[in-house]
Order: C-alpha cells, then sequence, then structure tokens
C-alpha cells in the first residue's frame, strides 16, 4: 500500500462505525491482549516499540512485532490529528455490542450506563475502569460514539475487554436501576443489589428526570462538604470499586 493511500485508510476509518482506530502502545497491548481483530498496525519507529513491548507486554512482544510495519515518520505524523508518542497505531475491526445482550447477561455483575456523556475522553475511561472492575459492560446515550478514536485512547483499547454499545432508548429492565445522584441516600456498597444498573449523569445536570424517575434507588457518593461533584469517571470508579471491594470482603474465605 503506498503511503497516501495508508494515510487516506486511517483517516477513513475514523469515520467508520465498523473499525476502531488504536492510538498507541497501550491500546494496542490491550487489543492484542482480548482478541482484537486487526488489521494493520504500523509504527515510526521499529526498535523504540520492541523496547516498550519487551518491558510491558512481553508475552504478546512477539506477535505484535510480527504485525507491525514501519513507516516513514513524516507519514506516520499523518495517521492521526495527534500522534501518538508512542510510535505505534493500528485499526481493527469493532468487537458489535448488542445492548440486549449486555442487559440480559445473567452473572451477578452491574451494567454501567452514561446518560449523554459528553467528553470522549472521560468516556473512555469509564470503559478502562469498567473492564478493570470486570462490569458486565457499558451502555451510553446520546450523539457520541462510544467507539470514537478518543474514547479508544481514553480507555486504552480495553472495549476489547468488555462490551461497549450506544443505547438508543432505555426500554424495560429485568434489573434495579440505581440513579447515581447527589441528593441520594449515602452509598453503602453491601446493600448494592446484584446485577444493577448503575446510571451516571453529566456533571453538569446530572441525570435527566425521565431517566431518575425510573430509578429503584437514588444513591449518592459521599463527600466532604463543599465538593459539589467528581469527574465522570472517577464517579464510576468510587461506585465500581466500592461494589467489587465488598463482593470481595463477603466472599467465603
Amino acid at each position: 500500500m503506498s503511503d497516501g493511500s495508508l494515510i487516506s485508510r486511517f483517516r477513513r476509518a475514523r469515520r467508520d462505525p465498523a473499525l476502531a482506530v488504536l492510538e498507541g502502545f497501550h491500546a494496542l497491548k490491550h487489543a492484542l491482549r482480548f482478541d482484537a481483530p486487526l488489521l494493520e498496525v504500523v509504527c515510526s519507529a521499529p526498535a523504540a516499540l520492541e523496547r516498550l513491548a519487551t518491558v510491558l507486554a512481553p508475552e504478546e512482544s512477539a506477535r505484535l512485532l510480527t504485525l507491525a510495519r514501519p513507516v516513514e515518520p513524516s507519514v506516520f505524523a499523518q495517521l492521526a490529528p495527534l500522534p501518538p508518542p508512542t510510535g505505534v497505531i493500528a485499526l481493527a475491526e469493532r468487537r458489535a455490542g448488542d445492548p440486549a445482550a449486555v442487559l440480559a447477561d445473567p452473572r451477578a455483575l452491574p451494567v454501567i450506563l452514561l446518560e449523554d456523556p459528553r467528553d470522549l475522553g472521560n468516556m473512555g475511561a469509564c470503559v478502562r475502569v469498567a473492564a478493570a472492575a470486570d462490569g458486565a459492560g457499558v451502555l451510553t446515550t446520546g450523539s457520541h460514539d462510544p467507539w470514537h478514536p478518543d474514547a479508544l485512547r481514553g480507555a486504552a483499547g480495553l472495549h476489547y475487554a468488555v462490551p461497549v454499545a450506544r443505547l438508543a432508548a432505555l426500554g424495560p429492565l429485568d434489573r434495579p436501576l440505581l440513579a447515581i445522584d447527589p441528593d441520594g441516600e449515602p452509598l453503602h456498597p453491601s446493600e448494592l443489589p446484584a446485577r444493577a444498573v448503575l446510571a451516571f449523569g453529566t456533571e453538569r445536570y446530572g441525570l435527566s428526570g425521565a431517566l431518575a424517575a425510573r430509578a429503584d434507588a437514588r444513591i449518592s457518593i459521599p463527600m466532604r462538604p463543599g465538593v459539589s461533584s467528581l469527574n465522570l469517571a472517577t464517579s464510576v470508579a468510587a461506585v465500581l470499586f466500592a461494589w467489587r471491594l465488598a463482593e470481595r470482603s463477603a466472599a467465603p474465605t
């Protein structure tokens, strides 16, 4: 493939709803670990990539170095609006996320629902937290694509570790719906029900009245007086890891 064709391919991929653009070493590392269907991997400095892989992903280094194709730095600089400093970028097929399948998951794991999130990097950070905590999935509403390259970068490629999908509308649920609301009852991790949908609103406006009215309960994150809100990803992390630690402490030893 010519340099011009490669540049065009990566630029088109940013708008292609079937493709994922993985910017940087960590996104590619996680995509490999969770079996992403990779289509193209290019790097600007093969020796530097080999050093990174050997230190940070030794179990994937051989496969990564086999896949990576070197290109001139001047070409690499045109493959993304902000070329990753780790000198590697990749294309992969998206993993189709089915909101109905996420909500039907029978395991006692929570689903994260982000209502109309506005910041793509923050959205990606929520995916990263959900993957780390082993949530059942991340569903988003609103106009922003949760698989946008900026969200993938914020998630460090962990969209392949947890289902991620955009939800047109929240239909009937067979799960408890919990609204994370500053005016709710203080969070007690041991009281979080199994298979809950944990709904988070925007940092400025919170949850919509319609979604809050549907909730089976409203819970708040205890905070120091005078602190009015938390970053969205921080809120998701606080609730998910409170649940995770409570689950572990309750497990038989």
